[in-house]
């Protein structure tokens, strides 16, 4: 191992003239004898100059490793692996170490003793819960938030205008045996039921989205699919009776982790079970059966309700006439998986997270705040960040600083502040593990063994700038349909930038294929690939085999 004398060296010229005598005499010794002092108890060897350098340079090399690894700057952050909904909030508390004084003599006393840190200290701090930092900043006040004319969603935190059905009965759930005394699930509908039942088409939102698919005389704010449905739209309430439910599990209406548990008249909080999509399935074919509804026209679903849409065709094959799956799977796959545990993990180390007992206390914004971000930058695309922000700075004249300096830095800060309180954590957590935990391979030899259940036309929707569910998914869907011996499977593949989103956004591509897979005789199936389109021409497509 190389040594640097540099710092010995340096730490020797500072020592009392008097010392550096004394230590040159005895380095000065003809026959190299050795010369022995003794202190109390404490004996040193000194062997030469040389010698005492590379003991030197050997202690002051470690002292100074130390002093990097105790020292306050940088802190040290020490963690630990926490148990499932565990966190402690109480405050933070920094490991480190006293300062050590000096080398104050080499000859005439004995050099101090630098010792190993307190092992048991330091191995009990390890075994502590990871602490939040104390006063982190989230919000900068340096920071400018800009809105910019780009295209966004609409998400509104849905309190009234909905309809609520109730069952009495208790609802078993498909997963360690949970119960729910009671089911609630909050709907909405457009049109009119026809007088034989036939034209019910069911809506199956993402993950936060609610019922208010659309604006109504109930409530007249825009909803999530607002130009997606209604007269003449891609689902014409002018042909079909459109129900739009909440999803078990969410926070606008239906059971979920806010609802007030009976038994305790408090929020269930964590106390909620876990759910999977089986149960949200089911959950949507009870509300049904209340309404009269034995078989329906359809099923349109995107993310979260291309799942749903799914499930429901192979739970219950006999009771829907067409299904349509828009960027969503039937299996989660681990990337997708992986950036939905890290929003999970965002909100639960927010010390207002309180194990998911919050609803009395404050809120856990900055934990839902930063999962939102994360869940942007997997909603969107970079073709189209790279269009609509480019290297754009807030700010030109501003110092740089560890403020946000880009405008797409900007974006993200406003849509997670913009959402952080419209949507329950809680409900996040369920439903996004429900999601994760989704498989339609799970008690099949194969994926298309569990596909061979849906019986109807399917059509697959897929997005090529999708990152959260990538177009290669979706073909993948498309095939394993085919192969599991369905006939009649049309895959439908967008080029649009705006990734995951494009459902909520592109009208003329999603709008037209749902539209078109609605109102028109299954007899054409393969892929279709919609081009990208001329204004003054209209849409081109290319039908091919599935492949």
């Amino acid at each position: 191992m190389k040594h640097s004398f540099a710092p010995a060296l340096s730490a020797f010229t500072h020592w009392p003239r008097r010392e550096q005598h004394n230590l040159r005499n005895s380095a000065a010794m003809s026959d190299g004898n050795k010369q022995t002092e003794e202190d109390g108890s404490v004996v040193r060897k000194i062997t030469g100059f040389s010698s005492k350098l590379h003991e030197s340079a050997t202690s002051l090399t470690f002292f100074s490793s130390l002093a990097r690894k105790f020292s306050k700057k940088p802190f040290s952050v020490l963690s630990s692996p926490c148990n499932h909904r565990a966190f402690s909030s109480s405050s933070p508390t920094y490991q480190e170490s006293d300062r050590h004084e000096p080398i104050q003599r080499v000859v005439q006393e004995p050099m101090p003793q630098i010792g190993s840190p307190d092992v048991d200290v330091f191995e009990k701090s390890l075994s502590e819960p990871p602490q939040p930092f104390k006063g982190l900043e989230t919000d900068f006040p340096c920071l400018s938030r800009v809105k910019d004319a780009g295209p966004e969603p609409v998400y509104q935190k849905v309190t009234s205008g909905y309809s609520l059905f109730c069952s009495e009965e208790p609802f078993h759930l498909y997963l360690n045996n949970g119960v729910l005394p009671q089911l609630e699930v909050a709907y909405e509908t457009w049109g009119t039921l026809n007088s034989d039942k036939s034209n019910a088409v069911v809506i199956l939102a993402g993950l936060s989205a609610s019922s208010h698919a659309r604006s109504s005389v109930n409530n007249l704010r825009p909803g999530w699919w607002e130009q997606f449905v209604g007269p003449g739209c891609a689902v014409d309430t002018s042909k079909f009776f459109v129900i739009c439910p909440n999803n078990f599990g969410g926070c606008y209406g239906s059971s979920g982790p806010s609802s007030i548990n009976s038994i305790t008249g408090k929020p269930y909080g964590t106390t909620f079970p876990i759910i999977c999509v089986e149960d949200m399935t089911r959950a949507i074919f009870l509300l049904l059966d209340h309404l009269g509804i034995d078989k329906l026209y359809g099923t349109v679903g995107s993310s979260l309700g291309g799942m749903l849409s799914l499930q429901s065709a192979a739970s219950f094959p006999d009771r829907v006439g067409r299904l349509i799956s828009i960027s969503s799977c039937a299996q989660s796959h681990p990337s997708s998986i992986a950036m939905r545990y890290l929003q999970r993990k965002c909100i639960m180390v927010d010390p207002n997270w309180h194990k998911g007992h919050y609803y009395d206390k404050t809120y856990p914004k900055i934990g839902m705040k930063l999962a939102r971000e994360i869940a942007t930058i997997t909603y969107r695309s970079g073709p189209e960040w790279g269009i609509r922000f480019g290297r754009g700075l807030i700010n030109e004249n501003e110092p740089v600083s560890l403020c946000p300096t880009f405008l797409i830095e900007s974006y993200l800060e406003h849509q997670g502040e913009s959402f952080s309180t419209l949507y329950d954590p809680n409900s996040l957590l369920y439903i996004s593990k429900a999601m994760d935990m989704y498989d339609m391979a799970e008690g099949y030899n194969s994926l298309e063994e569990g596909l061979s259940r849906i019986k109807c036309p399917v059509m697959v929707v897929g997005v090529q700038t999708d990152v959260l569910f990538p177009i290669w998914q979706q073909r993948q869907l498309a095939k394993a349909l085919q192969d599991s011996g369905n006939e009649q499977v049309t895959f439908y593949e967008l080029n649009s930038i705006y990734g995951h989103d494009t459902f909520l956004l592109d009208l003329n591509g999603v709008g037209a294929a749902v539209k078109g897979f609605l109102e028109t005789d299954q007899k054409n199936v393969g892929i279709i690939t919609k081009h990208k389109l001329n204004k003054e021409k209209k849409e081109k497509y290319q039908a091919c085999p599935i492949e």
